[in-house]
């Protein structure tokens, strides 16, 4: 089956679905393709932190001034899926110490709030941190829960006429000289291929951007895919979102998420995204390193690990030293390939400002004049919304529905909301 449409996204993460939504709220047709489910990559896998830029002011200012400006817009557009448990960068030793100067000064030049907290009401608040804490500085990183807010994003799109094709992935680009004007995508679902035609392909696959890339006919270009590992303890150890005050390291970062505590992170420079483990050597350094700023993880039991694959630009070899910034590649301008745009890098937390400018970028090729509204625009919930209209219009039986129901005033009342999700996004496929 052959479709048009003006401006095909690659990829169904945080950059390429507020990229979709951008557009369609521009008044642009937009088609966005995703291999698995939405936020089935890297942006599923993330350690659940939505960043005050706290952690990069010394050492990544530029991402750190963008994540101060999403964490309030996100904050804003979707309330649903934040909770503002506030952050704590947390000295511990000599050297937290010594690094506290530069890090207030940072914080003060970037306009990022901040406030010292008394070290004996941080451990009245948070009572298995470290009894060593030697200074506590408040910060206003927040909790984003990130399946709600794609299933969200997804949705507004899609009600939006953007068309949503979950378990469609590209197998191969169709060029016309130097122009790239279709993909041939495989439907899983259907088991057929499609060819879709457009006049911009948008790659916002990732860590997976260089294989899009070199698909379509260009050079490699200098992505460093550096792995991350996160573990989830059984227990919730911490109140507020707890950091290390120190350059940013593995095993410091702490995340409450729901009952458990989600500790963070690794950066392992990889080959392939799609072949990657978790070493158990990894998982134990981990914990030892988290264990200097909460005690108690060293004797709480890791109920799983996960990792996510950060597509970072090679601006160094070494995967902590890499810029968290984004860049978009327009390989008209780069490589005199018309006809296709890359997203490389990029934070969970910055993704709607991605999809902003790549928005900006693609209205200016097309000569549509209508400005971003996704700054303002409030993201549907689950709350909020009729869905037995939608189950009926894409023929989803209402039983469903109603199992789901079902569970409100129950027991499990708190934990239906996440089947409403999964609903949210089977709806946004459905249009």
């Amino acid at each position: 089956m052959e479709i048009k449409t003006s401006v095909l996204v690659i990829g169904g993460g945080a950059n390429g679905l507020f990229t979709a939504l951008d557009l369609a709220l521009r008044g642009i047709d937009v088609i966005l393709v995703e291999r698995g489910d939405i936020g089935s990559g890297t942006s599923g896998r993330f350690h659940g932190l939505l960043h005050s830029g706290a952690r990069y002011a010394v050492t990544d200012p530029e991402s750190a001034k963008e994540c101060i400006q999403e964490n309030k817009i996100i904050s804003k557009i979707a309330p649903h899926a934040v909770r503002d448990t506030g952050g704590l960068f947390l000295g511990i030793t000599k050297e937290d110490l010594e690094f506290s100067d530069k890090f207030l000064s940072s914080l003060e030049k970037l306009g990022i709030e901040y406030k010292l907290v008394d070290k004996n009401q941080v451990l009245q608040e948070e009572p298995y941190v470290n009894k060593d804490l030697k200074i506590a500085i408040w910060v206003p990183d927040k909790v984003i829960y990130g399946y709600d807010l794609l299933s969200s994003v997804a949705m507004t799109a899609s009600l939006n006429k953007a068309r949503i094709m979950t378990y469609n992935e590209v197998t191969e680009f169709i060029r016309d000289g130097n122009f790239i004007k279709a993909v041939k995508v495989l439907d899983k679902i259907n088991n057929q291929i499609n060819i879709i035609k457009s006049d911009i392909i948008i790659n916002a696959s990732g860590p997976w951007a260089f294989k899009i890339i070199t698909m379509a006919g260009l050079e490699e270009i200098p992505i460093l895919p550096t792995a991350g590992i996160m573990a989830v303890f059984e227990k919730k150890v911490n109140n507020a979102v707890l950091n290390r005050l120190r350059p940013p390291s593995d095993g410091d970062i702490l995340v409450p998420y729901q009952g458990t505590s989600i500790l963070g992170t690794t950066a392992t420079i990889i080959e392939d995204p799609d072949n990657f483990t978790i070493s158990d050597e990894d998982v134990k350094m981990l914990i030892k390193e988290g264990s200097q700023l909460v005690p108690e993880l060293s004797k709480t039991r890791v109920i799983r690990t996960y990792a996510s694959v950060r597509p970072l630009m090679r601006t160094s070899e070494d995967g902590r030293k890499a810029s968290r910034d984004f860049t978009i590649l327009d390989h008209e301008r780069e490589n005199g390939v018309s006809g296709l745009i890359s997203i490389i890098g990029g934070k969970f937390t910055t993704s709607r400002l991605v999809g902003e400018r790549v928005g900006d970028l693609v209205s200016e090729k097309l000569g549509v004049r209508e400005k971003s509204k996704t700054k303002e625009i409030k993201l549907i919930s689950p709350n909020e919304m009729n869905f037995e209209k939608y189950l009926e219009k894409i023929g989803i039986p209402k039983i469903f529905l109603r199992s789901i129901m079902e569970r409100k005033g129950s027991l499990d009342e708190e934990r239906y909301e996440t089947a409403l999700y999964l609903l949210l996004s089977l709806i946004a496929r459905g249009k």
